[in-house]
């Protein structure tokens, strides 16, 4: 139920939504802790998976205003009635302008002094639109006041750790993306292009219950399996190369990420090598995957093999990533990543290697952080897979 509570202030109608979830309640007391340790007595949160991890909203326009007492969500005309469904609890507020400037209007209205931004996903133009509408807005009224706006790393880190509830989500996308690339798999042959392969794994994501397709599917063949983003093109699958693909399903809003390198024939004894290398990579890396080490030595488990064999330089990007409300989240697996794992973090084991010119592998499984290693949510056989011409 929403309560019309009459004309804001700088341009807005205020809404008040009500009946607060437990779950929440649970993740905004997550975000108040940390806060609290970094001396801040507010939030605007932009991203907008930050924004529905808080909030349950899923509109693409919303803003979540987090004091230490009260929730607020910015949205505008076009999320009002969904906003107020999808966030009991929250203050609803829709703005008449630019929703930066409706936060900034909540920031003075709640008394806030010292609010944390999401420095990693704030534009320097909204940063500063946010910081001049938050700024002195006439000497003497009641909204008269400067709120002090801080950019803030790494407030994404209480999505890091999944409930139950999440990683049972991510779980069936992870199904959903591995029963659709089974029935596509005969098509990935020689005569087949990319684009045609992509379409219609597409096709079957979206048949077998993927709300969308949570990033552009790669399908790269031949030289351009060498690519670790090269999204389907027009180029017909040829007879000895491999072909690399990478995909996944979003359920109840969670992803799953998942790569597969297969070879049409006849295999070489090149390929047989390369595949090799990165399948013990990962096999070390999986093996080895626990709660405590930081992503700079998970890391170093797979990348360390691939070293070994002669081709550390071919191996550009980092082990992993966290997987979640988006695709790609934190925690990270690469050599810049000082946090430390914990517990229930949900991340990919990605090694590849990759050779311009002549093609590339990448193995990826989707992985759940347990008390004494991982588990690995990926069913998908690794075993080289030939494909007959």
């Amino acid at each position: 139920m929403t309560a019309l509570k009459g004309p804001a202030t700088c341009g807005m109608l205020r809404l008040v939504s009500y009946g607060p979830d437990a779950l929440h309640n649970e993740r905004l007391g997550r975000l108040r802790a940390r806060l609290e340790s970094s001396g801040l007595d507010s939030a605007v949160l932009t991203r907008p998976q930050s924004v529905t991890y808080v909030s349950g909203f899923t509109g693409s326009a919303g803003i979540a205003v987090v004091s230490m007492t009260e929730a607020h969500l910015v949205v505008d005309f076009r999320y009002v009635e969904q906003a107020s469904v999808q966030a009991p609890g929250f203050e609803i507020s829709r703005a008449q302008g630019p929703l930066v400037e409706g936060a900034a209007a909540v920031l003075r209205r709640i008394g806030a002094r010292r609010a944390g931004v999401e420095e990693e996903h704030l534009p320097v133009g909204s940063f500063r639109r946010l910081q001049a509408a938050a700024g002195t807005v006439g000497a003497g009224t009641a909204e008269a006041g400067l709120v002090e706006i801080v950019p803030v790393e790494g407030l994404d880190r209480i999505r890091w750790r999944k409930s139950p509830e999440e990683i049972e989500a991510i779980r069936r996308a992870s199904e959903v993306a591995e029963a659709a690339f089974y029935e596509v798999l005969p098509m990935i042959r020689p005569g087949t292009t990319e684009h045609e392969v992509a379409v219609a794994l597409e096709h079957r994501l979206r048949t077998r219950g993927s709300q969308r397709l949570p990033f552009d599917l790669i399908v790269a063949s031949g030289p351009r399996s060498a690519l670790p983003h090269g999204v389907a093109s027009d180029r017909v699958i040829g007879a000895g190369e491999f072909v690399t693909v990478d995909f996944g399903a979003v359920v109840d809003g969670y992803h799953s990420d998942c790569t597969r390198t297969v070879v049409t024939a006849p295999a070489t004894d090149r390929h047989r090598e390369i595949y090799a290398i990165v399948l013990a990579a990962q096999k070390a890396a999986l093996s080895g995957l626990r709660p405590g080490l930081t992503g700079r030595e998970a890391d170093a488990l797979g990348r360390s093999v691939i070293a070994a064999a002669g081709y550390g330089d071919a191996f550009g990007h980092g082990l992993g990533h966290g997987v979640g409300l988006a695709v790609h989240e934190g925690p990270t697996l690469s050599p810049r990543e000082a946090a430390v794992l914990q517990p229930a973090a949900v991340v990919t084991v990605e090694p590849g290697i990759y050779l311009p010119g002549w093609g590339g592998v990448r193995i990826e499984d989707l992985v759940v952080l347990t008390d004494g290693g991982c588990e690995n949510l990926t069913r998908l056989p690794k075993n080289l897979h030939e494909v007959a011409a």
